[in-house]
């Protein structure tokens, strides 16, 4: 997935450079020449126009690698999209006068570089994710397991296709018998006469029914070979926490932390916390005055959190409940339309506006800009005991932000609380400045749409 959204940004910064490129040509009949755009100006333009066109194609799901656009549907995407880059750098020019690339310019090397973006767009799908170029996989198994792995590979368009199932003894069949593949011939030959690329191992229980020399034989053959937890992770962007074992989590590739990756996202954290104070410092007045005027009681809200190595901190919110929200209740999730939440305080929530104090607890290293949301105590507890895995979420800072949080809406049960953990993992597992972007940038998304909030 990641792959391939690099690809895809990749791709549009050489075709930013080549629209304006195009763009100076046929205004004014020359391209500049490398020093103009070497030059402190020219290079800060680019950049600029660079960052735009990325964050606008970003807001309208052109990276989301499982959305399956139209042409229509992309050419009105891509519409927006340059209105929005248009509208940006417009201000941009507008508070720097002297990196001002003109309008007319501006526009055409905008139109011309939305054309070639859906061409490359459309290359790329064509490319990677056309049934007959599609990795055909073939599962090994017909259990549980092996149901689990078939179905994401169809619901989920990320260069795989199902070539079947492969039935062992003793093995139960939960999937549709038609897919099943074999008709008593051993392994090999099924995975050659269905051309597989890929036999991910699904097996229910591998002792006894396991053809470790047929798997070998496909592995000499040049098919790869991956387990269901892999795979999954690959297909879906989260973990199989059920089917995980401990070893798997020792010998698998990921949970790597780097002295120099702790500085920088320490330094991150520090850098954007001070800068999201400072940006935020005008409208706290108006927000603690709506808070005041609309619910009696404190306009900060303190609450215990779990934080990383299940050591426990004081988490800032601004209040958006009653202030006697738990008096007879005691500690329970929000849920949809939760009449605890005060008018103003809905507001707050669907906007994230009521996070902004976390910032402090970032500065102070409670927390970081991007891990897993911190929980209380006393859901902290309860979840230990029906949740495999859920204390390493802790082995990391928690987050303001989060991958859990982007790719799921707002948990309020012990089955949410696990899904989310799929994600959690997943992103202690593949911790990464680039992961950290989108899911800031994801973020964004999420608050200008007033997603997943209660």
């Amino acid at each position: 997935m990641k792959k391939m959204v690099i690809l895809l940004i990749t791709g549009d910064i050489v075709c930013t450079v080549l629209a304006l490129g195009i763009a100076y040509l046929v205004r004014f009949g020359t391209i500049p020449g490398m020093e103009s755009f070497l030059s402190l100006a020219g290079a800060v333009q680019l950049v600029l126009l660079v960052l735009a066109v990325i964050f606008s194609s970003f807001m309208v799901e052109f990276y989301n690698v499982d959305k399956d656009m139209k042409l229509r549907e992309r050419i009105a995407h891509s519409a927006i999209s340059l209105s929005v880059s248009f509208l940006i750098l417009s201000a941009i020019f507008y508070l720097a006068p002297d990196l001002t690339i003109g309008r007319g310019l501006l526009a055409m090397a905008l139109v011309i570089w939305g054309s070639l973006q859906i061409l490359w767009h459309l290359f790329c799908r064509v490319s990677l994710y056309h049934p007959g170029l599609a990795r055909r996989v073939l599962v090994l198994g017909t259990g549980p397991l092996a149901r689990e792995i078939g179905g994401p590979v169809s619901a989920t368009n990320h260069n795989h296709v199902l070539a079947g199932y492969f039935s062992c003894p003793n093995e139960p069949v939960y999937v549709p018998s038609q897919h099943i593949v074999g008709n008593g011939d051993g392994l090999v030959s099924a995975a050659i006469r269905e051309r597989t690329d890929k036999i991910v191992v699904s097996l229910s229980e591998r002792r006894g029914s396991f053809p470790l020399s047929e798997v070998l034989s496909c592995k000499f053959s040049g098919i790869e070979v991956v387990d269901a937890p892999s795979f999954y992770e690959q297909i879906t962007g989260k973990l199989m926490i059920e089917n995980i074992t401990p070893s798997w989590f020792i010998f698998s590739n990921g949970f790597r932390r780097t002295g120099f990756g702790r500085i920088m996202k320490r330094s991150t954290d520090l850098v954007l916390s001070l800068v999201g104070i400072i940006l935020v410092l005008p409208i706290l007045p108006f927000i603690a005055l709506g808070i005041r005027i609309t619910s009696p009681g404190q306009i900060l809200f303190r609450q215990v959190r779990v934080g990383q190595g299940d050591r426990p901190f004081v988490l800032y919110k601004f209040r958006s409940m009653r202030a006697d929200a738990e008096k007879s209740s005691g500690a329970v999730w929000a849920q949809k339309d939760d009449p605890r939440v005060t008018r103003f305080g809905k507001f707050l929530r669907t906007s994230r506006l009521d996070e902004l104090p976390q910032l402090y607890n970032v500065l102070r290293g409670d927390m970081s800009l991007v891990g897993p949301r911190p929980e209380r105590p006393e859901f902290v507890e309860k979840l230990k005991e029906v949740i495999p895995y859920y204390s390493e979420r802790h082995f990391v800072k928690p987050g303001v932000t989060g991958w859990a949080q982007v790719k799921y809406p707002y948990g309020a049960s012990v089955d949410d609380a696990i899904e989310k953990l799929r994600y959690d993992l997943y992103y202690i597992k593949n911790m990464s400045m680039l992961l950290d972007i989108i899911i800031v940038l994801e973020t964004i998304k999420v608050v200008l749409f007033g997603r997943g909030s209660r």
